[in-house]
């Protein structure tokens, strides 16, 4: 069964910055593969994304061709860097341009997103991981994707030290089998969605 997986990098840097965010994203895409999974990744941070919470905000907005990769895909993958012990700026836009679903309905009247699987990344050289997960996960589930068990991976720095993930010369094997497991889990869900969809809504 072919799968698709698309993310979404919220990185404050636009291309072609280094990025940490990146790294572990395409770690996690590249596990998604060894699963039968294709995807492909952007950064929110090279798109015009309007504030609002709507699908469409208008004239220049970007978001609409977003929203549609999304939809496309099977397993969604959000990530963000740690600022200051939360997601970054972009992300909460991510995330408040999703809460449109919460008003979107497909053909058998259920959340537009349902049967799509989401997971977490979370990447910074300060704590927070935790806390980005646990919010992240909240948001994508109230908006109607489906989160898998242990469907995060992420890596902080030691305290008060200016190491970044991306200048790391190999990922730690916890961090390895953490991203490991988001692939393997994700990949597992979205097939028994794609065999058994969930229920017609009642109107």
């Amino acid at each position: 069964m072919a799968l698709t997986a698309f993310a979404i990098n919220c990185t404050l840097k636009p291309a072609p910055g280094e990025s940490s965010c990146e790294r572990l994203i395409s770690e996690t895409l590249a596990e998604l593969e060894r699963h039968g999974v294709s995807g492909e990744q952007i950064r929110a941070a090279d798109f015009n994304i309007k504030p609002g919470v709507t699908s469409d905000e208008g004239e220049g907005d970007e978001w609409p061709y977003i929203r549609q990769r999304i939809l496309d895909a099977d397993i969604f993958i959000l990530g963000s860097p740690v600022w200051l012990g939360h997601h970054s700026s972009i992300c909460q836009r991510v995330l408040e341009r999703l809460d449109a679903f919460l008003g979107e309905k497909d053909d058998h009247g259920r959340l537009v997103s349902y049967g799509r699987v989401a997971g977490v990344v979370a990447v910074g050289n300060e704590d927070g991981a935790h806390h980005i997960v646990a919010e992240l996960f909240q948001g994508l589930n109230d908006v109607g994707f489906t989160i898998p068990a242990s469907a995060c991976t992420y890596w902080v720095g030691e305290a008060m030290q200016p190491t970044d993930f991306k200048d790391l010369e190999q990922t730690p094997k916890n961090i390895q089998s953490a991203t490991a497991g988001l692939a393997r889990n994700c990949a597992h869900l979205a097939k028994l969605l794609k065999q058994a969809p969930y229920p017609d809504q009642e109107s």
